[in-house]
């Protein structure tokens, strides 16, 4: 029974929403309940508490935002999947061990999961093999694009215990989906099979079970051989443009513009045409770095004082 309503809970209580201080990035490197590993430009994000359906913990949120903080700050990684060690399930929800021990499953910089409200620039793919219900969903929702098999299932039943979505799912999955499609999903509580979120744009990539990190590794490698601060940009300013009117849109296409314009990247494209070579990018931009460097600097002072 407990697990079943693990399905069905995705969010912690609000009176236990406060956020608390981000742990240092050293969980990233000892800690097991989400893995992190890199292939090439790729980094590979699993959620790895099998046992637990890798219902989220405070622990779990803790490393998957450590993580987070190591691909942002890598100008090596480009691209990255979220996937899951469990055959049968991506994400089962919040961990009620962990809420009723009096602990937070959101980060001060992530949100739930560490993961859902995080600060992104690059790319994320969500790789599901299997059920991603109420938070698990919510994890999907959060993602760029979405691989799934067809034994997946996605749904926020949230309202069958008198809940709501409210890591995302409310707001994010009409923007996904027909709107009458989302008020299914929402006010019957109801998931849905990977079929039928494909045929309404969910799902980007449908593969047969136990197929789909691999698709989902091929979709990364269309995406990195583009320029992977154009591929930044251009995500950034689709989402920032969304419900903007043109002119505004204007103004952030030609900001996008001028920042890949400053790039090494920004040459290397058109030469790397010319002479009819694949391009050799850096994913570099200069001045990014100074401006990092300045501020990390600015503050080892100001940790001194």
């Amino acid at each position: 029974l407990k697990l079943q309503f693990l399905y069905l809970i995705g969010h912690t209580p609000f009176h236990r929403l406060l956020p608390h201080p981000p742990p240092p990035n050293t969980m990233a490197i000892i800690g097991n309940l989400v893995t992190f590993e890199r292939k090439g430009h790729v980094a590979v994000f699993t959620l790895n508490r099998p046992k637990e359906r890798n219902a989220i913990s405070a622990e779990l949120s803790e490393e998957f935002e450590a993580h987070l903080d190591v691909f942002e700050a890598d100008d090596a990684l480009w691209v990255g999947i979220v996937r899951s060690s469990h055959e049968k399930v991506f994400c089962a929800g919040a961990d009620l061990k962990s809420i009723n021990a009096g602990k937070n499953v959101q980060t001060a910089k992530g949100g739930f999961a560490g993961f859902v409200k995080y600060p992104r620039t690059k790319p994320i793919i969500a790789c599901v093999d299997g059920a991603a219900l109420a938070g698990g969903c919510e994890i999907v929702l959060s993602c760029d694009l979405v691989v799934a098999s067809k034994k997946a299932i996605f749904g926020v039943p949230e309202v069958k215990r008198s809940l709501v979505p409210a890591a995302g799912g409310m707001f994010r999955l009409p923007r996904v989906l027909p709107l009458n499609i989302a008020m299914e999903q929402m006010i019957t509580g109801d998931p849905m099979p990977a079929e039928r979120m494909h045929h309404f744009g969910f799902v980007n990539v449908l593969t047969e079970a136990g197929a789909a990190f691999p698709a989902a590794e091929a979709l990364a490698a269309r995406v990195t051989i583009n320029a992977p601060l154009a591929v930044r940009e251009a995500r950034r300013v689709t989402l920032a443009t969304l419900h903007q009117e043109d002119k505004k849109a204007f103004n952030e296409s030609m900001k996008s513009m001028m920042t890949l314009m400053r790039t090494p990247d920004f040459k290397e494209g058109p030469k790397a045409f010319i002479e009819k070579r694949a391009p050799r990018w850096t994913g570099v931009d200069p001045v990014a770095q100074r401006k990092k460097k300045a501020a990390a600097e600015a503050a080892a002072k100001k940790a001194k004082l």
